[in-house]
């Protein structure tokens, strides 16, 4: 069952969203960043050690060659490259839309002035090994830098316990256009693409999920390379009006509380009857999925409902805890698709399931957690690329502004600034 919270006690909603937000543990901190400073100065030899104390695996070559690409993607099963294939045309399509373009502005007296856009150099794309495999996140990672421009897109991802890649990751990783494939996974691949090694060479940013001492890693490394985010459990609230079909929010409730005992599931609705309903309706489906205990502890712990009197103050509550999806099972759901402000990514309508945008849509699933839907974005196309300006005045322009540009560096005492305006002016 759902928590149901007042919607007229703030407090106890603060309490809620503070208890989504976990600091990474100091001594998680601590070990990852004992392995950063290995790698860093060990390279190839650190990264083997780990490699064979958290994966159980001796890995002599982390590239990923031709051949064993082609045997991996060899053993897919053909339906599900269709299904891939499928979804790359989505993702790439809505992707396109992204693209900026550089521009030039000019002036009188000879200015111009503008800005260019270019795509990074090189992209690191983390890939989770372990039980858990999402080929669906090669491609929300890998299309937009692709889109972008950037020529060389780097997959790490951990072995299995015979040393191998999961074929469907390889596969996706060559549909994505990834150019290069490590077998590493955990902190030191997040190291070794921030660091660079004999065989793993650096990037430029690092992007993609892992388990806390990546996301540590990750946070570590900050300042040396850009990263995405850091990302939390998973998140869904589903606004719901008195038309809404209570299996089809129980079911999209679920889809995100088996993803962790931490993720959040949140109904925000007008109807006491609907609320009811999918309380029946949680217990009768969590019954049958695989993942019940998983799915029992996210609802137990993070849960949570509230009777509103409005669909605008649904959205209100919605806003505040500016979730990673959010979905509008109302009536004319794009009446008030403006009115939200806070959300990763939003769901229009009875009938589009977040699974829809996890998989096949084409919008990216790469989303901010824990309330950061405040101010960031969804993964794309702008995360791959930097935007450098660029100005010229010629001697004429100088004589007509130099003046201006003198008189403000010298009320901030900085008369060499205005010195390399003044020798340039014909009346100097």
């Amino acid at each position: 069952m759902l928590k149901e919270i007042d919607r007229n006690d703030p407090q106890a909603l603060r309490e809620y969203l503070d208890s989504r937000t976990p600091e990474i543990n100091a001594d998680v901190l601590v070990k990852v960043t004992e392995i950063l400073k290995d790698v860093k100065e060990n390279g190839d030899a650190a990264c083997r050690k780990y490699t064979k104390q958290f994966d159980g695996v001796d890995v002599e070559e982390f590239r990923v060659g031709a051949k064993e690409l082609d045997e991996a993607i060899a053993k897919c099963d053909p339906a599900f490259c269709d299904a891939m294939e499928r979804a790359k045309k989505n993702i790439e399509f809505f992707h396109k839309a992204q693209i900026q373009q550089s521009y030039l502005q000019q002036k009188e007296y000879g200015i111009y002035l503008g800005q260019r856009v270019i795509p990074l150099a090189g992209v690191g794309i983390y890939v989770p090994g372990g039980r858990a495999q999402y080929p669906s996140s090669v491609l929300m990672n890998a299309i937009p830098a692709k889109v972008a421009g950037v020529k060389r897109i780097v997959m790490v991802t951990p072995p299995d316990k015979e040393g191998h890649i999961h074929p469907n990751i390889a596969f996706a990783a060559r549909l994505a256009g990834v150019t290069d494939i490590y077998k590493i996974g955990g902190a030191q691949a997040v190291a070794a693409l921030a660091y660079g090694t004999e065989s793993i060479p650096s990037v430029d940013k690092i992007v993609g999920p892992g388990n806390i001492f990546v996301a540590a890693a990750k946070k570590l490394v900050y300042g040396k390379v850009d990263i995405d985010m850091i990302a939390g459990p998973s998140e869904i609230l589903v606004v719901a009006d008195e038309g809404a079909d209570p299996i089809c929010v129980s079911a999209d409730l679920l889809s995100q509380a088996e993803h962790d005992p931490m993720a959040s599931a949140i109904l925000l609705t007008t109807s006491r009857t609907l609320l009811d309903q999918v309380n029946v309706e949680l217990q009768k489906q969590t019954a049958v999925l695989p993942k019940k205990e998983i799915i029992e502890a996210s609802l137990r712990d993070y849960g949570k409902s509230i009777v509103c009197d409005s669909i605008p103050q649904c959205i209100e509550f919605a806003n505040a805890i500016a979730p990673e999806h959010l979905e509008l099972q109302v009536r004319e759901p794009m009446t008030w698709l403006n009115s939200v402000t806070n959300a990763g990514s939003v769901f229009l309508g009875y009938d589009t399931c977040e699974s829809i945008g996890d998989y096949f849509g084409g919008t990216n699933h790469v989303l901010p957690t824990g309330g950061t839907a405040r101010f960031s974005s969804a993964l794309g196309v702008d995360a791959f690329i930097k935007k450098s300006s660029f100005l010229h005045y010629s001697r004429e322009a100088v004589n007509a502004y130099g003046e201006y540009i003198i008189k403000m560096a010298k009320e901030e005492h900085l008369d060499a600034h205005a010195n390399a305006a003044r020798v340039r002016m014909d009346n100097k």
